[in-house]
């Protein structure tokens, strides 16, 4: 499990290689239909479900990697 994965996703989702692990994707583009393709491979690759309203707060991978990593055993 590393943040590059979740780098990765946005990358993908954005179609941009310009994401950084402190990239906000909103800033870079991104709106609430990308975003929840971005959740949605993030629950298939860890299986943990966030919200939206998470993703809306923490809107970069680094923030979105520690949610998932506080969810993980």
């Amino acid at each position: 499990m590393s943040v590059d994965f979740i780098v990765g996703i946005f990358r993908r989702v954005l179609n941009t290689p310009e994401v950084k692990a402190d990239s906000d994707f909103f800033e870079l583009g991104g709106d609430s239909l990308l975003a929840t393709r971005v959740l949605s491979a993030i629950a298939r690759e860890f299986g943990v479900e966030l919200l939206y309203d998470e993703f809306a707060q923490n809107p970069s991978p680094v923030e979105l990697f520690e949610k998932v990593a506080a969810t993980v055993p």
